[in-house]
């Protein structure tokens, strides 16, 4: 096993427009990442990610990049964002940068050059296609829209968005695209930055005909396409190899087989990947479908390639919300959580809030909502015919924006995040979930992140250990092992509102054991029998095994 300094780290997302306003003006901006970090540095992570920042119009929130050499207007200026890289190396943490190279705005120059005329030099940096039949060259449909085209009435073709209207894509065909990518890409990295996270990367090759989709509404045609691990390897080649940093890439759509080919370390690509098996493609808790994931993961990657752990992020609703209890067990809960991504093998992420437990949010009108793909999909079933009020109910629980309003950092107006209008809504349970309560609390959930993290750094075992999962057929009891050299620990998890009890397994039962961590506190039955451990609703164990 390669050891690495990103293997050991944890990584916490900084969604900035919802982090902390410095200047007023509603939104989160860079001088707030800055008035924060001592923040982050006290919970103690190796890694902030920080989601786009470039110049943008800002249709999805930064996703649609108009310039990739100039920071956003609303996050600050290249000052800021300068002194935000140095004061995070100065506290011994690195950063990763949001980046989006699948698309660009369709304000960007490149696209503006590109629509002007048939003829342009920068004609083939996108993609054009003639109609067929008098419609679209094709059925696909886009994450945001019914159709992946949109018609140009200027030069009389379609050019081609994997999401927004207002989001081409690039056509990585061309030699020329991507040198002038990479050379960005390194315009960055001499900045200083440790690393990219690579937003829909997998949508980077296309097939080359665009044939119609037998379902459309499956929309798998849209990634992993021929060609792309040879971009990847090109990537690599041309840029990441010559810099000690981490990349990760959001890869939509693979299972462990076709994961390997992003990060096997004899292939040259990325470092690890993020997967969606859990947020994109299992809805609500499912403790055999996800022990399932975790164990095929494990067996395609393990000794060749890195896996990363996370259960929310900006564009997933909050962990404790969908897959945990965020009511009578919400600390509980969120500790639970935290204690199986930590200890399971892969880079654990932390996305912003999740470290006090906030949770998910129900607003009552669709103008409350922000989230582009939210809105479209709305727009669309409501022009069907259906219900208002239906399909809003049906989209809020999977909506964008359940992880996106402020962070909350005390219990005063707008929860401390802006002292102007915020950009989108507080959740109104910010006076009980709030950062200033959780920070001065040792028994808080942010405490309990705290001493998972240090446990991480003190022991190996959590990165490097091979993994066992002992109740594969259990629907609430989670228990596993990590094994390295002659160092065992195991992690008992209720994931459940009732109690449930554990057998321990024949050469278990009588071995010596030490409890390294629980989600109750101290409260720990110790006396109980060894033959069986009867765990209270969401609690979670770590015990070291003689």
């Amino acid at each position: 096993m390669k050891k690495a300094w990103w293997k050991e780290s944890v990584v916490y997302q900084v969604y900035w427009r919802s982090f902390y306003d410095s200047d007023g003006d509603g939104y989160g901006d860079l001088e707030g990442v800055i008035h924060k970090l001592d923040y982050i540095q006290q919970l103690g992570v190796d890694v902030i990610w920080l989601n786009p920042v470039y110049g943008s119009p800002d249709k999805d929130n930064g996703y649609d990049i108009s310039d990739y050499n100039i920071i956003m207007e609303k996050a600050g200026t290249m000052e800021a964002w300068e002194k935000l890289l140095e004061e995070v190396h100065r506290r011994g943490m690195k950063l990763i940068m949001d980046l989006v190279v699948n698309h660009t705005s369709d304000q960007h120059p490149w696209f503006l050059e590109s629509r002007s005329s048939t003829h342009n030099p920068k004609r083939d940096w996108y993609i054009w296609r003639d109609g067929k039949n008098g419609k679209a060259p094709n059925n696909w449909r886009s994450y945001f829209s019914p159709s992946t085209w949109e018609w140009d009435e200027l030069t009389g073709q379609y050019y081609f968005h994997s999401f927004a209207v207002e989001q081409p894509d690039l056509n990585w065909e061309n030699a020329e695209l991507r040198e002038e990518i990479y050379k960005m890409m390194r315009y960055w990295l001499d900045k200083g930055i440790d690393g990219f996270r690579l937003d829909a990367i997998a949508l980077l090759a296309k097939p080359k005909d665009f044939p119609d989709a037998e379902n459309p509404q499956d929309i798998r045609y849209l990634t992993n396409n021929p060609g792309l691990h040879t971009f990847l390897q090109e990537m690599n080649a041309r840029v990441f190899k010559d810099y000690d940093i981490l990349t990760v890439g959001e890869a939509a759509f693979v299972g462990p087989e076709e994961g390997l080919k992003y990060v096997a370390e004899d292939r040259h690509e990325l470092h690890t990947l993020f997967h969606f098996e859990v947020c994109d493609e299992m809805p609500d808790w499912d403790m055999l479908r996800f022990k399932s994931i975790q164990r095929r993961w494990y067996e395609g990657l393990w000794g060749r390639g890195w896996n990363s752990q996370f259960l929310n992020n900006h564009d997933h609703t909050r962990q404790v919300t969908r897959y945990g209890n965020d009511g009578q067990y919400r600390v509980e809960s969120a500790k639970l959580l935290a204690t199986m991504l930590h200890t399971l093998p892969g880079i654990p992420y932390i996305y912003q809030g999740e470290e006090i437990g906030m949770t998910g949010v129900e607003f009552p009108s669709i103008e409350d909502y922000d989230d582009i793909a939210m809105k479209n999909k709305y727009a669309e079933e409501v022009g069907k015919g259906r219900d208002p009020a239906e399909v809003l109910q049906s989209l809020k629980a999977l909506s964008r924006d359940n992880s996106r309003t402020p962070m909350q950092w005390d219990d005063s107006e707008h929860a401390g995040f802006t002292k102007g209008t915020p950009w989108i809504k507080v959740n109104p349970n910010y006076k009980e979930i709030n950062a200033r309560r959780d920070v001065n609390d040792p028994h808080s959930i942010y405490a309990y992140y705290q001493k998972l993290i240090s446990l991480r750094k003190h022991h190996e075992v959590m990165v490097y250990g091979e993994y066992e999962d002992l109740t594969p057929h259990d629907e609430h009891l989670y228990v596993y092992t990590r094994h390295l050299e002659d160092i065992t620990w195991l992690v008992m998890l209720n994931h459940s509102d009732r109690p449930h009890s554990f057998a321990w397994p024949a050469g278990y039962e009588m071995r010596s054991r030490q409890l390294i961590l629980a989600n109750y506190g101290d409260d720990v039955k110790e006396e109980e029998p060894l033959p069986v451990v009867t765990l209270r609703p969401h609690e979670a164990r770590i015990y070291q095994i003689g």
